[in-house]
């Protein structure tokens, strides 16, 4: 009689999460033919394939979706069975910069849980700096931020493009004092706009200042100012106006991942949540990339 491998499922699991063997072979800390092997393993044994391969994407077979469902209820109770019940769950304690969250916020958490139940996660969301340092103190394990100043190391996650985003319902013409909507002080973005603008000689004043980057948004999409924002973050409604309008450009800016953990659950998880974070962004840009 057959019987399911641990390890397959798992693999199995990442590669539907993620939708790619080589962020699967991330999350996993192993390589992207040792997570195929697995996958040959698990189909093997359930006599399905469970997985199709394109030269742009990973997608489940009907096979596959039907066994995803079994497979996660199979990690659960491996895990369940594996964790002491009397002690205390280990919490992982992660920062997220606002400006670097965007729309892989939903998706890492997901995953995350789905990944790593016997851990509680605990996310705090702030500006960079405040995360950084956060961290330095040591409260809290791990932090995705912005890459500040001349700090080394860390991880790069992505790397993200600045644009001046706007509404079309916008009152402002070319020559007039530019309204910004921005996060207040010590906001890295903000800094990097007020530079740009100051440098081309462009007179602006804060229209708006938000306590979050979806406040800011909100402002943009209200049509009460103009926000530089990072272009996978933006929503659909606003528009790139800087070209257009002879506004300067912005540079660009690392998104980074600083840990210090050494704990082997807390280091799974990190690993799916930079894996996560890679497979979002990837599947962003081919969703908006010419056919």
């Amino acid at each position: 009689m057959s019987t399911l491998d641990i390890d397959t499922v798992r693999a199995f699991l990442l590669v539907a999460e993620l939708q790619s063997f080589t962020r699967a072979a991330e999350a996993l800390g192993t390589t992207q033919a040792s997570v195929s092997m697995k996958l040959q393993r698990l189909e093997s044994v359930l006599g399905k394939r469970l997985v199709e391969r394109s030269p742009r994407a990973v997608a489940l077979t009907a096979e596959g979706a039907a066994f995803l469902p079994n497979g996660r209820a199979l990690m659960q109770a491996h895990d369940r069975a594996l964790s002491n019940e009397t002690l205390a769950r280990q919490q992982l304690s992660l920062g997220i910069s606002d400006h670097a969250a965007g729309p892989e916020l939903v998706p890492l958490l997901e995953r995350l849980h789905a990944m790593s139940s016997q851990l509680a996660l605990s996310v705090t969301i702030g500006f960079s700096r405040a995360m950084l340092d956060a961290y330095d103190a040591g409260e809290l394990d791990a932090v995705v931020v912005r890459q500040e100043g001349s700090r080394r190391g860390g991880e790069k996650l992505t790397e993200d493009e600045f644009g001046w985003f706007a509404a079309k319902r916008l009152a402002w013409h070319r020559g007039e004092t530019l309204p910004l909507a921005t996060l207040a002080p010590p906001c890295g973005v903000r800094a990097i706009a007020v530079r740009a603008l100051d440098k081309a000689g462009i007179a602006w004043t804060e229209s708006f200042v938000g306590g979050g980057v979806t406040a800011v948004v909100a402002a943009a999409l209200a049509g009460l100012a103009v926000a530089p924002l990072a272009r996978r973050i933006a929503p659909p409604g606003l528009v790139d106006i800087g070209p257009a309008e002879g506004l300067p450009r912005l540079s660009s800016s690392k998104v980074m991942l600083h840990s210090k953990v050494g704990d082997p659950a807390k280091l799974a998880a990190l690993r799916t949540l930079a894996a996560t974070f890679r497979s979002v962004v990837a599947s962003a840009k081919r969703s908006v990339s010419p056919a």
